[in-house]
């Protein structure tokens, strides 16, 4: 790909200020109060994608926020990638947890990204990510390398379930029609040790309610004498794992598939220090699934996790009362084969039968999805193991996600798809957490790689 570096250098100032501009704006889909925000993100991925060289760029409405579409076609002969993202953002809270404010970025160094990292919500997810292709569709337009025809599917719902997304696929399915869908929404192992996603995990994510009494009451008076819907809670979410933390539902891994010995070896050649991943979270051991390792047991294999849990008083000194409800949000993800809606009955069935006399139960499903794999010997994986090899020097590590990208499965079976995962992001960037970062070089290195995956998917497409 000619020129691509000369390219990157001259425009390198140009680039991380625009990408700055585009994560000034507070687009977090989960709260109405940044609902202006979220719309006026849309507005700027439009604008963006028309200076790049789109010829056409289209904001769609939903029920929800909007769908910003782009093509940009040479010949409709040639393959067609359609690349996908997201402009919306996690919340930033806890605020206070933040060393800078989330929505003002700031560029510095850190001993993972020593050329600095641009620190702000959704700097690595998804807008960092997302907007290298944006750049790297300028490069190949700009210099006449464009080798196939593109499309840009950018929704404004992931962090909340990419709510409307299903009824838009569905209802433009020639518009979305393509060859390999193009998605940079994960990471590689470090900057020195590239990798491709080949697998995500599935999610099903739910919350729970417990009520006892009809109003909150006083303990002196009712404790001892009633069921407390914050004890019973935290029986019942007890109650979901065993002692060697397998999860309890019945029927939960009937379904799991079991990789063999020597997949699990290849896996392992990955490196990996157990010594400096405890460090970085300032933990003393690691905890999980009896007979997996640490990277079997947040990829491969399924959990289930507590992500928020609250009732009765919380607020400041003592007030002695037995809360009526009680609350949790509960997140499983799930390995290929594993049904997310079957999986969602079988824990409501299961979390209803742990529930006592005297008290109700509620199990309210808020979002999910299935699990993915991207098999090695595909076209698309061989296409971008050679873009990495290509910019990286060295072969990338086939690697599977813990995370979950629900849109994904959708994508293969609305669109008949494959998926390609070509991120750029490290762990340690810290995604839906405080002080969220990514590299500047990683941010290029993406922009510099992506147009070497359009030339090699359309050579060995023909």
């Amino acid at each position: 790909m000619q020129q691509i570096t000369e390219y990157i250098a001259q425009n390198k100032e140009r680039f991380i200020n625009e990408l700055i501009e585009l994560l000034k704006i507070p687009s977090v889909s989960a709260d109405p109060a940044f609902t202006h925000d979220v719309l006026h993100t849309a507005e700027a991925v439009k604008t963006a994608l028309e200076q790049a060289g789109c010829d056409t760029v289209e904001i769609h409405d939903t029920e929800g926020f909007p769908i910003v579409y782009g093509e940009k076609t040479i010949d409709p002969k040639l393959p067609t990638i359609l690349v996908y993202g997201h402009y919306d953002v996690q919340p930033a809270d806890p605020i206070n947890l933040w060393n800078s404010p989330p929505f003002d970025p700031v560029v510095k160094a850190t001993e993972d990204h020593p050329e600095g990292a641009i620190f702000a919500r959704g700097s690595c997810d998804d807008k960092g990510q997302m907007y290298m292709h944006v750049k790297a569709l300028e490069f190949m337009v700009k210099t006449d390398q464009l080798p196939c025809n593109v499309k840009f599917m950018i929704e404004g719902e992931e962090e909340v379930g990419s709510k409307n997304l299903a009824t838009y696929v569905a209802a433009n399915k020639e518009k979305l029609a393509n060859d390999i869908i193009l998605i940079s929404d994960t990471g590689i192992i470090a900057n020195d040790v590239p990798s491709i996603t080949t697998g995500l995990r599935g999610l099903s994510y739910v919350e729970v309610e417990v009520t006892g009494p009809n109003r909150d009451v006083h303990s002196g008076l009712y404790g001892g004498a009633i069921a407390n819907p914050i004890n019973i809670l935290a029986k019942m979410i007890a109650a979901l794992h065993d002692e060697n933390n397998h999860v309890t539902i019945p029927g939960f891994y009937d379904k799991v598939e079991e990789l063999s010995a020597e997949e699990r070896a290849e896996m392992a050649k990955a490196p990996f220090s157990l010594e400096a991943y405890q460090k970085t979270l300032d933990i003393e051991s690691v905890f999980g699934e009896k007979g997996y390792t640490t990277n079997e047991r947040n990829a491969i294999r399924p959990t289930l996790d507590v992500n928020g849990i609250w009732g009765g008083y919380i607020g400041e000194g003592a007030k002695t009362v037995i809360a009526s409800k009680a609350y949790a949000k509960i997140s499983m993800r799930l390995v290929p084969h594993q049904d997310w809606e079957e999986i969602t009955t079988l824990f409501t069935d299961y979390f209803f039968s742990l529930a006592p006399k005297g008290v109700r139960v509620k199990v309210t499903p808020h979002h999910g999805g299935q699990g993915y794999v991207t098999p090695i010997d595909h076209l698309s994986y061989k296409a971008a193991a050679k873009a990495y090899e290509t910019t990286f020097g060295k072969k990338p590590i086939p690697q599977r996600s813990g995370g979950s990208i629900p849109i994904v499965s959708l994508f293969e079976k609305e669109l008949n798809s494959k998926s390609m995962l070509m991120g750029f992001g490290l762990d340690s960037d810290a995604i839906h957490s405080p002080n969220e970062h990514f590299g500047v070089w990683n941010f290029l290195k993406g922009i510099e790689t992506i147009p070497y995956f359009y030339q090699y998917f359309t050579e060995m497409s023909r």
